[in-house]
């Protein structure tokens, strides 16, 4: 639709030919992914009031909820066949300040603040990074030459796990209440540590590569249970080991991603 009257007399006076050439109105299937991503940016502001509010417990709640939703919406529109440029283009500015903009302003109020200068720029640096890492992955969408994504990987840490890495000083100091996990100078290196490994050209393991062998998908469903039991009953915990497994798990990425390129060398025949 046209949100401009002004624009709107015009194509009516120009006749049918010009208003047939105006972009069409989003149909009502594609209202249902794009209202979950307005959800889940509705959900990352939230947690900014929350953070304001001084309960960081509901602040980082809000924003792992909007994390949920931002996975949920991509599957939607696939789903029901709904993907188009608008989808795509409110994603990325809605997870720009979910992922973004939102844990850069809570971790800064949660304890960045004590140093107002070195905080403040590693805040920035975190909600920069991620915006950046954003527009990189637009200006790849229509680029065929992409070695991650043809080898099922991809490029650096997602923005969603970014802003969940970011948290991982925050999810140890509820869990343990010790104020060393607190302490601004530490948590301001963490932030930039992060925030380089989402712009980075790191390849990191995506969905389509975690296939367990067939004697170990049973086990897989048993872990992803008890993990949800796990994250009911002793979340911040639950949350910092998830945390730490990922970490763990980019080295091995790594390695993967170079064997993957050397079958793909030698599977390939020499240029005449």
């Amino acid at each position: 639709m046209i949100d401009d009257p002004a624009a709107q007399d015009e194509a009516f006076a120009a006749g049918p030919g010009a208003r047939r050439r105006l972009a069409p109105g989003l149909s009502m299937r594609a209202v249902v992914p794009n209202a979950i991503t307005a959800a889940a940016l509705c959900s990352g502001l939230t947690g900014i009031r929350f953070a304001i509010a001084g309960d960081f417990d509901k602040a980082v709640q809000a924003v792992i909820l909007a994390g949920l939703l931002d996975g949920i919406d991509g599957r939607a529109a696939r789903l029901l066949k709904a993907q188009t440029r608008f989808g795509a283009e409110l994603d990325s500015l809605a997870d720009s300040i979910s992922f973004g903009v939102a844990p850069a302003l809570i971790v800064y109020l949660w304890t960045l603040h004590q140093l107002p200068s070195l905080g403040w720029i590693a805040s920035l640096a975190f909600a920069i990074c991620c915006v950046l890492r954003l527009a990189r992955f637009n200006a790849r969408l229509d680029t065929l030459d992409q070695p991650h994504k043809a080898a099922g990987f991809l490029t650096g840490v997602p923005a969603p796990l970014g802003a969940g890495l970011t948290f991982l000083p925050l999810y140890l100091s509820i869990a343990s209440g010790r104020p060393e996990f607190a302490n601004p100078v530490m948590v301001s290196l963490w932030m930039v540590l992060i925030a380089f490994l989402m712009i980075s050209s790191i390849p990191t393991l995506a969905w389509s590569r975690m296939r367990p062998p067939a004697h170990l998908r049973l086990g897989v469903i048993a872990l992803v249970g008890l993990t949800m039991a796990a994250l009911l009953t002793e979340p911040w915990f639950t949350l910092a080991a998830i945390s730490i497994v990922y970490l763990l798990l980019l080295p091995l990425s790594v390695i993967i991603y170079g064997k993957v390129k050397r079958q793909d060398r030698m599977h390939t025949p020499d240029a005449p």
